[in-house]
């Protein structure tokens, strides 16, 4: 009897030890290609929510292309939303493309807006700020969210130890990283070059071929036809005068226009989609990228790649769980 109490604690135990885990709030970094497309700005301001709600605790926010305008949006949004603390990290070289940089720029150019740098050349560059923020994490704690280029993370991949972190880079990947998702790559039947992995077609192929933890690819496929409603920036923001979110949607094209949520999906994908089914995960693969910037996905058991789908008829439901969780203007500010 004595014995069976005891097992029946244990149980309980580890019960308790399950529940409390599921209710920490998500490590994330997101590492962004800010001011190429809008769904960037929308996929932030989603994170916000979910760190309002407790669900996610922002780490950081990483730039994979360099653009000083960009670093400044962030830090009007992370100030916008009452997180002035989110580091923020700059890349010096890399992509330079500039999509529509126009609501950036735009943004930047409002002095309104509450900032905590001055100079944007002092951030710290991405790369040390993966290494210092990966090395403070415990094991298996942290989930990145790319929505961009691969740039950081194949240079991150690369990296030696430093005063940052006695571990490599590959290192340090496979010891913190619990798992990453990433907009990138077109799984469809065209296979088209995707823009995040065309415009720099070495750091994909290098991080997709050598990171050693799981990855989730959002292809391109996924968010192309679930759009944003111009309707909700229009109807649910009213009352939000010189929302910096609101203001970059209004920039970057002529109202009305829904657009398409790339980057919202590999969001959701992350912190809600495994757990409540928002999408179909492919059983394991590899994802190899060629020369000119195809994406092919190659099942495989051994595989640590896996690629996701709506499911039918889920397109509708996702939109509206995007603007229930935007849409919460009540929670705009800390």
């Amino acid at each position: 009897m004595k014995r069976l109490l005891v097992l029946v604690a244990m149980i309980f135990a580890s019960v308790s030890v399950v529940c409390a885990d599921s209710h920490r709030p998500m490590k994330v970094i997101f590492d962004t290609d800010m001011g190429n497309d809008i769904d960037d700005a929308l996929a932030l301001d989603m994170l916000y929510k979910y760190q309002q709600e407790g669900r996610v605790e922002l780490l950081a926010v990483m730039l994979n292309k360099p653009m000083a305008e960009s670093c400044e949006f962030i830090d009007i949004m992370n100030n916008y939303y009452g997180y002035p603390e989110i580091p923020i990290g700059r890349l010096d070289k890399g992509a330079t493309v500039d999509a529509n940089p126009g609501f950036v720029r735009q943004a930047a150019a409002n002095k309104s807006y509450k900032r905590s740098y001055e100079d944007y050349t002092t951030l710290p560059r991405s790369l040390e700020l993966y290494r210092k923020t990966l090395e403070a994490q415990p094991d298996k704690s942290v989930t990145i969210i790319s929505v961009g280029f691969s740039t950081n993370l194949a240079a991150l991949l690369g990296s030696e130890a430093d005063e940052n972190s006695q571990l490599s880079g590959e290192d340090l990947l496979r010891r913190k990283v619990k798992n990453i998702y990433v907009m990138a790559g077109d799984f469809s039947l065209t296979h088209k070059p995707e823009f995040n992995v065309r415009e720099d077609i070495a750091a994909a192929q290098t991080f997709f071929a050598k990171a050693p933890c799981r990855i989730v690819f959002s292809g391109f496929e996924v968010g192309r036809d679930i759009r944003y409603p111009a309707s909700s920036i229009l109807g649910d923001f009213a009352t939000e005068p010189n929302h910096p979110m609101v203001e970059a949607y209004k920039n970057y094209k002529k109202m009305p226009y829904d657009r398409s949520t790339w980057d919202l999906t590999a969001v959701l994908a992350a912190v809600e989609g495994e757990s409540v089914g928002w999408f179909n995960f492919s059983d394991a693969g590899h994802v190899v990228v060629t020369k000119t910037g195809e994406t092919y996905f190659i099942p495989c058991p051994q595989g640590n790649h896996h690629i996701i789908s709506v499911p039918d008829g889920g397109a509708d439901m996702i939109v509206s769980h995007f603007v229930e969780i935007i849409g919460k203007t009540k929670m705009n500010k800390r």
